[in-house]
């Protein structure tokens, strides 16, 4: 019961860390040159978004992340994110559902999502990448999810006063997982990256969806850090894998590996440079969080209002018709990202 209370006490500080975050690491999409096309060709009302996701079929290349859980206080913020999924018919993933499995209270926190966005929604349930198959398959369960992410988090885990310090069989776990049962399972990163090398052990056993979450969003070294005040950690902020970085460094792996963008998307210009790069959907949290909890559910459904009508825009300026034909568009690649490339 203590556990549970702590867990449920550390999210809400996760939030209130998040807002007051000050560090800001670099995405490298700034380093993506996309060509303008003065002749496009296209009218506005003839740019489709549709993509398939999961195997289902989903309004716009967009889904809103894994972020929160477990309180009363993320039931509000799940209820207003599952209403924007909902009116935008793009896919939602809860935050880990690690409190779920052993307190009953915190169940409806997760639950108002597929409420809300119903059956034919896309619900995406959340645990860590250490989880039983057991423990899987309940919270899949408890959502009727369409999927699970599992994320890895070393670097947070490590910095977390409170958190795991062991980190052997996480690989042969997953294999174990995603050979076991029918849903698709999502490995995620939670904003330090997922490099080449991993993203090959990850397609070696079996794993067909990944999202890179990169450095440049959400920054958990330095949440964890103002959490703590023992050891200062301020010197390793930067560590990670550029968001740009990561997602062609796992695009190399295979065609058929599903590539989510997440880590720092912020624009509808990071969105098409991301799927420019090779991502097929993007992934948003960090930034549609913030304007919920300082604007409210109104403010935040503009932010998605607007990210789409502008991705539209972006799409039209490259000549691009629907998503396919805009991850075509030829770019060129500069300064830092460059570099680290070579």
């Amino acid at each position: 019961m203590k556990k549970d209370i702590m867990r449920k006490d550390r999210k809400k500080e996760h939030i209130e860390q998040y807002l007051k975050s000050q560090y800001r690491n670099d995405t490298l999409l700034d380093d993506v040159y996309i060509e303008h096309n003065s002749l496009p060709e296209l009218n506005f009302d003839e740019i489709d978004t549709r993509v398939k996701f999961l195997g289902r079929n989903i309004e716009y290349p967009i889904m809103i992340n894994a972020m929160t859980g477990g309180t009363e206080f993320s039931q509000v913020i799940n209820r207003d994110l599952s209403k924007i999924a909902k009116n935008y018919r793009i896919p939602m993933a809860v935050g880990s559902q690690t409190i779920a499995l052993r307190d009953k209270s915190s169940h409806n926190s997760f639950k108002i999502v597929r409420e809300i966005v119903g059956d034919e929604g896309v619900v995406i349930a959340n645990l860590s990448a250490h989880a039983t198959l057991e423990d899987v398959k309940f919270s899949i369960d408890l959502l009727k999810a369409d999927g699970i992410q599992l994320h890895l988090n070393p670097a947070q885990e490590l910095v977390m006063k409170e958190g795991d310090r062991g980190f052997k069989g996480v690989l042969k776990n997953i294999e174990n997982i995603v050979s076991n049962i029918e849903k698709p399972v999502i490995v995620k990163e939670v904003g330090f990256g997922i490099s080449k090398d991993v993203a090959q052990r990850l397609y070696d056993v079996g794993i067909r969806y990944i999202d890179v979450s990169g450095k440049g969003g959400t920054n958990f070294i330095e949440i964890e850090d103002r959490r703590d005040d023992e050891i200062d950690f301020s010197g390793i902020y930067s560590w990670g894998i550029p968001t740009a970085l990561s997602l062609i460094q796992c695009r190399i792996i295979s065609k058929d590996l599903f590539l989510i963008a997440s880590g720092g998307i912020r624009t509808s210009l990071d969105i098409m440079k991301s799927l420019i790069l090779g991502a097929n959907v993007v992934g948003i949290s960090g930034q549609i969080l913030k304007e919920l909890i300082e604007g409210g559910y109104e403010r935040a459904n503009k932010y998605m209002e607007g990210l789409i009508y502008k991705l539209k825009v972006l799409m039209l300026l490259t000549g691009s018709k629907n998503i396919e034909e805009l991850k075509k568009t030829p770019y060129k690649i500069k300064g830092e990202l460059k570099d680290l490339l070579e």
